[in-house]
């Protein structure tokens, strides 16, 4: 069912080399300098609604783009497929945040426009290579997700635990 966890572990420095994990890595970059040109957009003297809303979303953009990469290392460190496809839910949530929050930046008033399509084009290539690693995951190296939702093909969350 699983592999014995004395099963050697992918190491950082592996994991750094992966093409995900440096495109994940390339969006962090590039939210990192839409805050930066942002920030020199909002006027320090007075917060008012859109400016704090345009605050809100530079925020949630950076917290999304450090959410990517450590999530594809927390999932590359496991070999349990519901782990594995946990971590893989919460980076596709990331990245799709990543375009959400860009255009209420561009709504509320961001000027630079090309770092938007810039960061829309990278998490299209992100998606791609996403797309790619989830379909490494090997779903019968498993323990019952007994919340129903990772579980293989004809593996029910209500299954007596084999290894019992």
């Amino acid at each position: 069912m699983f592999d014995d966890q004395d099963e050697e572990r992918k190491s950082f420095e592996d994991i750094q080399k992966m093409p995900i994990f440096i495109k994940a890595n390339e969006l962090l970059d590039l939210v990192t300098e839409i805050v930066k040109v942002a920030e020199t957009e909002i006027s320090d003297s007075s917060k008012n609604t859109e400016e704090r809303m345009f605050g809100h979303y530079l925020q949630f953009l950076m917290e999304n783009a450090y959410i990517i990469p450590a999530k594809i290392a927390g999932a590359e460190r496991v070999e349990i497929y519901d782990l594995k496809m946990e971590n893989a839910v919460i980076i596709r949530k990331a990245a799709r945040e990543l375009l959400t929050h860009s255009t209420g930046l561009s709504f509320s008033g961001f000027k630079s426009t090309d770092y938007i399509q810039l960061l829309r084009d990278g998490v299209e290539e992100f998606r791609v290579l996403f797309a790619a690693w989830v379909k490494t995951f090997d779903p019968w190296n498993y323990i019952i997700d007994r919340w129903g939702l990772f579980n293989p093909p004809g593996v029910q969350y209500d299954d007596p635990d084999p290894d019992e």
